[in-house]
């Protein structure tokens, strides 16, 4: 009866609390599980959720504290019984293909960081362009930019995906390289055009589009 699982093991950040927020404003059901209750869980188990959430943190660290197995279940959960993802920063880079215990949604493609990291900026307000909707600054932290897979959805100020979506097997996908849900206090040291309340309910969109299947408008 709960149709979202989201995972708070070993490797997530405090985003997963700022996720809990989006679903609470939501008012969408969901249950967490850490890293030995996902270990735990069958492909048939996970198979009985509507959305899988990854939220943002430290993607080697997520992979290494899940088994492979449990890997292959969530990949298995999403391409034959039709579960939806929605990976977050660290949650995206888990969900492609990585030699650090990747779910490879993505049919052997994986993410690369934002140009932001190599110029040695870690957090930052960046433009997302849309290909409907205004510009909208959003908030980002080592992040990916999500090339060679998907229909994008928002782009960053290269041009490179910020956000994408697309299906894999039965299941429907959304990786986003920012963090659509951060709260004021992560925004505290940097300027941002756009209000918090707009980003917080792009999120919500994001969200309900991830629970539901529902395509995003994309370019």
């Amino acid at each position: 009866a709960v149709p979202v699982l989201l995972f708070n093991g070993t490797g997530t950040s405090s985003d997963v609390g700022a996720v809990q927020a989006v679903l609470n404003d939501l008012k969408i059901k969901y249950i967490t599980a850490d890293s030995s209750q996902l270990n735990a869980m069958t492909k048939q188990e996970l198979g009985g959720y509507k959305l899988l959430i990854f939220p943002g943190g430290n993607s080697i660290t997520i992979g290494q504290n899940l088994s492979p197995q449990t890997s292959a279940n969530v990949r298995a959960a999403v391409q034959l019984y039709g579960v939806h993802y929605l990976g977050i920063c660290a949650g995206a880079f888990y969900g492609g293909f990585s030699i650090y215990n990747g779910v490879d949604l993505t049919g052997g493609v994986a993410f690369e960081f934002y140009a932001d990291e190599f110029k040695g900026i870690h957090k930052n307000a960046v433009t997302l362009t849309f290909p409907k909707d205004s510009p909208r600054d959003v908030y980002w932290e080592d992040g990916p930019q999500l090339s060679g897979w998907g229909a994008i959805v928002a782009k960053f100020p290269d041009g490179t995906p910020a956000i994408v979506e697309g299906n894999s097997g039965k299941g429907f996908v959304i990786f986003t390289g920012v963090h659509l849900e951060a709260p004021e206090s992560w925004r505290a040291s940097l300027s941002f055009n756009t209000p918090l309340s707009e980003d917080l309910a792009y999120a919500g969109t994001v969200f309900q589009a991830g629970l539901n299947g529902t395509e995003l408008p994309h370019f």
